[in-house]
């Protein structure tokens, strides 16, 4: 078979799958790679990993210096190898120690006062966070920085 045969048989091979509904892809799929698909693939997904392995089989997969670099280059990145990257830290504007923040809310002033260690102080309790005082205040679940006057209400600051 020459390759303009060989590229038209592929070409068919990926319309006809293309053409098929989920179920044909699944077993489709098990034909080709010797496993079941995963579950959590969409129909979209099955058609393209299924495209590559068609024209891998017919045409050769990667070169052997290929697939020695990408496996170089997995066995460095943390999330390849399931290792979890810690996260990073939040940006937060650290408030001086003794700065006053004040809001009205329903009538009632309430006055919270940044602390030292990063915390805040709102009748008389600790608190972690902003957020947490700003629930403790509207009994809702709140972005304290937006409450308190601190952070934009518009997603261009992000």
């Amino acid at each position: 078979m020459n390759t303009r045969q060989s590229q038209q048989t592929v070409l068919q091979t990926l319309a006809r799958i293309e053409r098929m509904d989920v179920n044909e892809l699944r077993d489709q799929w098990r034909t080709l790679f010797g496993a079941e698909p995963p579950a959590s693939y969409a129909k979209a997904q099955l058609i393209r990993r299924m495209a590559w392995r068609v024209q891998e089989v017919r045409f050769g997969g990667l070169s052997d210096r290929a697939q020695q670099r990408l496996d170089m280059i997995a066995d460095r990145d943390e999330l390849a190898n399931g290792r979890k990257r810690p996260p990073k830290p939040r940006k937060r504007a650290a408030l001086a120690a003794g700065t006053r923040l004040v809001r009205q809310w329903r009538g009632v002033e309430h006055v919270v006062t940044a602390l030292a260690d990063g915390g805040f102080e709102w009748d008389s309790r600790r608190y972690r966070t902003l957020s947490a005082v700003a629930k403790a205040i509207t009994g809702q679940h709140v972005s304290g920085p937006r409450f308190f006057g601190l952070a934009s209400t518009t997603k261009e600051n992000e």
